[in-house]
């Protein structure tokens, strides 16, 4: 069974959106594993990786909205251990 996360505890997520995020604006995906794959003629970005806590996840998902990169998911995969 997963620790839930909470609102101040890093934990690891995985994010799934259409598109491909541009050079230049990588910055905010800073300790993230980028994946892409392809569904048909779209490109699926998958960002995989630990946040420092829940506002930097909203943070986050407010730079995909930014982009215009629409969301397929967000997914909570595991609170980070000795946190």
């Amino acid at each position: 069974m997963k620790t839930l996360p909470t609102l101040t505890q890093p934990a690891a997520y995985r994010i799934r959106m259409v598109g491909r995020v541009r050079n230049g604006w990588a910055d905010f995906m800073t300790g993230l594993r980028e994946v892409i794959s392809q569904d048909g003629d779209k490109s699926i970005t998958e960002l995989t990786g630990t946040v420092p806590d829940q506002p930097a996840l909203f943070g986050l998902l407010c730079h995909i909205r930014d982009l215009g990169l629409p969301l397929l998911s967000v997914e909570f995969v595991e609170t980070q251990k000795g946190e």
